[in-house]
């Protein structure tokens, strides 16, 4: 049964499962826009809220919290240096996501996030 659980175990175990989440948060990060399957990116979505929340508060403190959330201090240091200033007029909603395509080798759904306030990049 599923009783109060507020997160799905994607199939692994919950440390297999928070180092993908870290690995997926580290990449959102560093790329500001990744391609991942639907559910992953459910799950993804508000675990970077609240780092981007983290950063908007920039102490000390938030930036050791982030780090713990986060696998590289290359990806803590643009979070709190460009990401959450850009973000700083945002109560909310930091994130988007929307649904691209069918994979073809075993059908699952995928989808892209990105950050709302990303700046576009001329190879896109």
């Amino acid at each position: 049964m599923r009783h109060r659980m507020k997160t799905k175990r994607m199939g692994r175990n919950t440390s297999s499962k928070i180092a993908l989440l870290k690995s997926l948060a580290t990449s959102l990060i560093k790329h500001e826009r990744i391609e991942t399957t639907e559910t992953r990116a459910r799950e993804i979505k508000p675990y970077v809220e609240k780092l981007v929340k983290l950063g908007k508060e920039d102490s000390l403190k938030s930036r050791r919290l982030a780090r713990k959330k986060v696998m590289e201090d290359d990806a803590v240091y643009k979070l709190f240096n460009e990401i959450a200033p850009r973000c700083s007029q945002r109560e909310g909603g930091y994130l988007r996501m929307y649904k691209t395509r069918i994979r073809r080798g075993d059908g699952t759904p995928m989808a892209i996030v990105e950050f709302v306030d990303r700046v576009a990049e001329d190879n896109e």
